[in-house]
């Protein structure tokens, strides 16, 4: 039992680093003052190997991480909060929808589906985060700077949809060759369907 909770913790912590140096490696500048990155694919890979709770924590502290070490300290917060909750999202929703479809559908596609969605909530909440910030920036908060906030959140839809299907088609790819790997399997990472 013991070994198991250690095991679980050193994999826990290995996702955590993966997402936060994934999120570093590649940084694709946007015009928002913000970056594409290639974190989200181990955000949804916390949620879909260690599970919604671990994998949360993982893809919350890992991405995290990735903002106070690049500078972008105010938003580590708001990271922490809306990875935490895209990789509890698709975490819990593949294991559902997994063991749902029985062998009507392969974890690819139920990967895709519960990626999907999870990602969809991720550009919300920067959304709303960057709505919010902007609106408050502004010293007044009346219904002129919500406008401007919105309007201003709304030019980084694109991009965190581009950075969400990357990291969807990522985690799609590499998702196979996690399932090699010894012990996985015993902590729910249902196998493979063709």
């Amino acid at each position: 039992m013991r070994d198991q909770t250690i095991k679980k913790t050193v994999t826990a912590a290995l996702f955590a680093a993966m997402t936060c140096i994934a999120t570093m490696i590649i940084k694709i500048s946007t015009p928002t003052m913000g970056y594409i990155h290639l974190g989200d694919c181990f955000v949804l890979l916390s949620g879909v190997v260690l599970g919604p709770a671990n994998g949360a924590l993982a893809a919350g502290i890992g991405s995290m991480f990735s903002d106070i070490f690049s500078g972008y300290l105010s938003w580590a917060p708001a990271t922490f909060a809306i990875k935490a909750a895209t990789s509890a999202i698709a975490g819990f929703l593949f294991r559902r929808l997994h063991q749902a479809g029985k062998s009507s559908r392969s974890r690819s596609a139920v990967l895709i589906l519960s990626g999907l969605v999870g990602e969809a909530f991720m550009v919300f909440g920067y959304f709303v985060y960057e709505a919010g910030v902007a609106a408050f920036g502004s010293g007044v908060l009346n219904k002129a700077a919500v406008a401007a906030g919105i309007a201003s959140s709304a030019a980084g839809i694109p991009f965190n949809l581009v950075q969400g299907a990357a990291g969807i088609l990522l985690a799609v790819l590499l998702l196979p060759m996690l399932s090699h790997v010894p012990g996985l399997s015993e902590w729910g990472l249902p196998p493979s369907r063709k």
